[in-house]
């Protein structure tokens, strides 16, 4: 399975912020939407991403009222980006060894969408179930040894 297919799944719908609206405002379009992460975008430019991690990292480094603090000085800017092409295996490596729990898609340098490790996860248990499907349906069917033609 590839990442296209994950995209195709969940649709193409994005959530984006301006790296100069408030922390505030990111919290609370994230808890209001019940999502993990907010994409930041500087018009059409892809400039970050914030999560609830990067939230709790500036909290615990600033140990400040974090409500006016603009977005951009939150947000994570160094993205590992995935491509639509991206087998489903290799983007669960790379999001497990860098402890990364949502990873933007661009592909020909414009954002197609957003995948989370949920989304990964999930469909690594699709493939899962469907391999096990397999697997029950030849094990049914196996050819007997002493049949004769």
């Amino acid at each position: 399975m590839i990442i296209r297919d994950i995209l195709d799944m969940k649709g193409a719908k994005l959530h984006a912020i301006s790296p100069d609206q408030p922390l505030s405002e990111a919290v609370h379009r994230m808890m209001e939407l019940d999502i993990g992460s907010l994409l930041v975008m500087e018009g059409e430019r892809l400039a970050g991403i914030i999560t609830p991690h990067d939230v709790l990292r500036a909290l615990d480094h600033c140990r400040c009222d974090l409500t006016t603090v603009p977005v951009r000085e939150v947000m994570t800017q160094n993205l590992y980006i995935g491509s639509p092409e991206d087998t489903v295996d290799d983007v669960r490596g790379v999001m497990t060894e860098n402890h990364i729990s949502h990873l933007p898609v661009m592909e020909d340098h414009k954002l197609v969408g957003l995948i989370s490790f949920h989304d990964v996860a999930k469909a690594a248990l699709k493939a899962a179930a469907y391999e096990n499907m397999l697997l029950k349906r030849y094990i049914k069917n196996w050819p007997e040894e002493n049949q004769q033609a």
